[in-house]
Order: structure tokens, then sequence, then C-alpha cells
């Protein structure tokens, strides 16, 4: 397995189901960022590096329980191999015990040169594969079927941030989550549909008054649905409900 380009990042998954990911990494944008050469992917069946005939990467739990649980050996293995292709590895291990994932985490995550994801299943993974994990991360407090899930939701989340990927360089800025606020409202044609009118402010060609408008509408929509995100932003707040720009 040879070295790849320092200039684009290499996202290697590993797992049980390589098929899950087709469909993802062949549509949208993360398709459109291989077509760039931004960023390339490799998708690393974990049976390859099973040592028996069955490739059975699973066992049941010392202590009986149960379910199966990926074994150490295998995953060893195969992340000791995917580390040979660069000096600037960062191994992510997906679990609902690990650091909950957050724009914060994407951003910190899309300016790395290789990220290599473990992607858990069943009853849970060898708890000696976690001296392999430079992170253990979670989506939320909740359990899926599976770890290929989160790295899916990981992955596009990453990708997107790294320079040059979406068609307009300002998408990201605008974005939910990029200032610790929601997204403001958006609106196309028609302008009026079933009654329901896009706001005039927005057709006025007046551009600093918009963009005061869609912070306005940024913190007020954060305000009522999200408050915990404005722990930081408290000071703007304040400055909102005075009716300060």
């Amino acid at each position: 397995m040879g070295n790849f380009c320092a200039e684009t990042m290499h996202i290697d998954i590993i797992t049980l189901f390589p098929r899950m990911f087709d469909g993802v990494l062949g549509e949208s944008i993360l398709k459109r960022a291989q077509a760039k050469k931004i960023v390339s992917f490799s998708v690393v069946d974990l049976r390859d590096f099973t040592a028996d005939k069955h490739r059975k990467a699973d066992d049941r739990p010392f202590g009986g329980g149960p379910g199966m649980v990926l074994k150490a050996e295998t995953v060893f293995k195969a992340v000791e191999s995917l580390k040979r292709r660069s000096k600037k590895t960062k191994v992510l291990l997906m679990t609902p015990q690990g650091k909950k994932f957050d724009n914060g985490s994407a951003r910190k995550l899309s300016k790395q040169e290789h990220l290599v994801f473990i992607c858990g299943h069943y009853e849970g993974i060898d708890e000696r594969v976690k001296e392999l994990a430079d992170e253990e991360v979670s989506i939320g407090d909740y359990i899926l079927t599976c770890g290929e899930l989160p790295a899916m939701v990981i992955i596009d989340a990453v990708v997107r941030l790294i320079p040059g990927v979406l068609g307009d360089e300002d998408s990201a800025q605008w974005e939910s989550f990029h200032n610790g606020l929601l997204e403001y409202p958006q609106y196309t044609r028609p302008y009026n549909f079933r009654g329901m009118k896009v706001p005039k402010i927005l057709l006025s060609g007046n551009h600093k008054t918009i963009e005061q408008w869609r912070r306005k509408q940024a913190l007020a929509r954060t305000k009522k649905r999200r408050p915990d995100l404005l722990y930081k932003k408290q000071r703007e707040v304040r400055n909102f409900e005075r009716g300060v720009s």
C-alpha cells in the first residue's frame, strides 16, 4: 500500500460492511470533492485482516453476555497497515461513549492530512482497540446499530469544510453553527406561494440592511430553538434585545 499525495486529504474507513458507503461516497459533494482531487477515500474491509478461513472478525465476550464483540487483533492489524501511509494519521473510533461531535470538531478534522475511521458493530468492540484511537467520537446520546452511520455523518461534515470543496466558498460561512448561531431563513421564487410571502427586505437590494436582518433572524431563531448555543454570545443577545444592530 503506497503513499498518497500530501496535498489531498485521504480518509480510510475500516468496516465490516463496505457496501454501505457506496451511495454516500459516490454522490453529491463527496463525489465532487473526489473529482477535484481534494479528498480521496478507501473503504477497507475488516475481514481482509482476519487470520482464519472463515474471515471471522468478532467473537463472544469474555464473562458472557449477548451478542458479539469485534476482535482487537483484527482491528490492530488493519489500523497499523493504514498508518504506514502517512506520518500524520489521526485515528477516530466511532462509539457512543466518545466525545460529542460538533461543528468545531469538524473544522479541526478538516485540517488533517489522513483520517482513519474505525466503525464498531454489534455489541461493541474489544476495549483494547481504544489504545489505537486518537479520539473516541459520538454523534449523539443514542445507540445505532453500527458505527458506519456516524462515520458517514462525520465524513460529510468534515469534507465540506475543506477549502475548495463547496462551489461557493462563502456557503459554509453562512450555515448553521459556523458562527455559533442557527442559519437565518432562506427564500427563493415565487415571491408569493399560497399566501406566504417573502419578506420585502430581501427584495430591497440593500445588502447592508439585508445582512442586518439576517443577523437578527439568526439570533432570534437560535434564542428560540437552541438557547444553549448562545452561552458565548450573551453580549450579542443583549444588544439584539435592546434593538442594537
